[in-house]
């Protein structure tokens, strides 16, 4: 299939459309307004819907509105953005709703700054609003994968009746990269039976609801969705492992700064320390397994994140606290170097794990 080149915004947005998405809500911020703009022109001409919404709180809330139509609906913005929409995504949440949400991360906190960052991670896996609940969050590192998660989040959102996030920075957002763009074969989402799109006189009206007043109704519902979410656990943790099989020391790193990994990687093995990469593809379900597996041989690992350290402690508790992990970060949409890591991945080899 021939290649064309595109920026990560507009590819995710090509993608969604690739996925059947028809729907799109949403307010601009830098760095992702891209796919909104994209998003703008395409969406008519196929008969899509297009709405900019004025604000972040009002686009969440219309996402839940064509989400319990059961139509495949998405909307973008960056880390302010999303912390606005908490509230609607914890009722899509509790209302059992499928959607695609994505956060192109920009520094923080507060206004912050528009350059790229990873300082979203505890709010995507942790605290995307309140209450019990999960979101599935995915985290590509090229503009290839970009196309392929956006395609499958879709897909996820459908399967197990959730949110779904993509977690990508100003990088991945603002960056290019030859991509092939292939037709997502379950762009037709099975029927939902669950929808609130009209019964036609031919069935009970179904109800969209996320308010139980009576405590033991509300535990057991809980309990029912926790269980699906233990399914998601089960089948849909995603990583790729680079190096690792002989590697004593393992850096666990997500989004564009794996990328940056790879090259410090490569001259710390010319440097005769064997150093690998386990990258996490879902940061929830987190790939704990996989994370395991490497203790056979790996004596210590590095965490390399663009924050102040918020996946630390799901390596820490992936690996039962059993091998030093060392951290590396940098925050405020400052960006690694490959020689920082490097002289890190050094450090730790040579004992220094603090």
């Amino acid at each position: 299939m021939e290649k064309v080149l595109m920026k990560g915004n507009e590819a995710i947005a090509e993608a969604a459309i690739m996925a059947g998405c028809r729907h799109f809500f949403g307010y601009p911020i830098t760095p992702q307004t891209e796919v909104a703009a994209y998003m703008s022109k395409r969406l008519p001409k196929i008969g899509g819907v297009y709405l900019q919404a004025e604000s972040e709180i009002s686009s969440i809330n219309m996402i839940l509105g064509a989400a319990s139509a059961g139509v495949r609906a998405m909307t973008s913005s960056s880390s302010p953005g999303i912390s606005l929409m908490s509230e609607g995504i914890s009722y899509m949440a509790a209302c059992d709703l499928p959607s695609v949400i994505v956060n192109i991360q920009r520094g923080g906190p507060g206004l912050g700054g528009i350059q790229p960052s990873q300082a979203d991670y505890w709010q995507a896996t942790r605290s995307s609003g309140h209450g019990d609940f999960h979101i599935i969050a995915l985290a590509p590192n090229s503009i290839q994968e970009i196309v392929d998660l956006t395609q499958r989040a879709f897909d996820l959102a459908d399967t197990y009746r959730m949110p779904v996030i993509i977690l990508g920075d100003g990088i991945l957002g603002q960056m290019m990269e030859p991509v092939e763009l292939r037709p997502n074969i379950s762009a037709n989402p099975p029927e939902k039976t669950w929808a609130a799109n009209g019964t036609g006189g031919k069935r009970k009206k179904n109800i969209i609801n996320s308010l139980y007043l009576k405590p033991d109704q509300l535990e057991q519902i809980n309990f029912e969705r926790f269980k699906r979410y233990k399914l998601v656990e089960k089948k849909e943790a995603l990583h790729e492992a680079y190096l690792t099989d002989d590697a004593d020391i393992i850096l666990v790193a997500y989004g564009a700064t794996s990328r940056i990994c790879r090259n410090a990687i490569t001259q710390a093995r010319a440097n005769g320390v064997k150093a690998g990469l386990l990258r996490p593809i879902t940061l929830w379900p987190f790939p704990v397994q996989a994370i395991k597996q490497t203790m056979q041989r790996a004596k210590a690992f590095i965490c390399v994140e663009m924050s102040m350290g918020q996946m630390i402690d799901d390596v820490k508790l992936a690996i039962e606290c059993e091998r030093p992990v060392a951290f590396l970060g940098r925050t405020g949409g400052m960006v690694h170097t490959p020689e920082e890591i490097l002289a890190k991945i050094e450090a730790v080899d040579r004992g220094e794990t603090a």
